[in-house]
């Protein structure tokens, strides 16, 4: 069996996301998406809000699986038996980092391998963190996340005017 690895924050799931883990579904017998806890980050969703959101997006496509980890990828590879792990390259500065993050995993672990995908077009300027800020100041993000993701923010940003 053929088991990828889509690992990442995923703070919220995107659209770019999504193109990702539907090209990479076409190409595995099974791919993980893994949510990364790192208590250094303070993320806008809670693990098991990002996973639940993970599970709603992708509940047509059916072998995809939410699932998370925590400590070094490179183990994450052994603990959940992957043939590869998928990393998005949105940009050419993506490359240099990715890059970097694949030979230490390698290192780290030689059974780590990393495959490389490029999103369509239309998503490669996309990323968690500029959704976040545009939600944060108001702008529409109907257009970059699906609409799960959309509800979820609504919500979290009017539960943070409240409090």
């Amino acid at each position: 069996m053929k088991r990828l690895m889509y690992p990442g924050s995923f703070d919220p799931v995107t659209n770019g996301h999504l193109d990702v883990i539907r090209r990479a579904s076409r190409i595995a017998d099974e791919v993980l998406v893994a949510v990364a806890r790192n208590s250094e980050k303070s993320p806008l969703f809670t693990t098991d809000e990002r996973i639940d959101l993970i599970r709603a997006v992708t509940a047509s496509i059916p072998n995809v699986r939410a699932v998370t980890f925590t400590g070094l990828l490179a183990d994450a590879v052994s603990a959940f038996e992957v043939s590869a792990v998928i990393r998005g390259l949105r940009a050419v500065s993506d490359f240099e980092y990715e890059f970097q993050m694949a030979l230490m995993n390698r290192e780290l672990n030689p059974a780590c391998e990393t495959l490389f995908m490029m999103p369509s077009p239309e998503y490669s300027f996309l990323s968690s963190r500029l959704i976040r800020e545009i939600a944060s100041c108001g702008g529409s993000i109907s257009a970059f996340v699906p609409p799960e993701v959309v509800a979820a923010i609504r919500g979290k940003m009017e539960r943070t005017v409240h409090d």
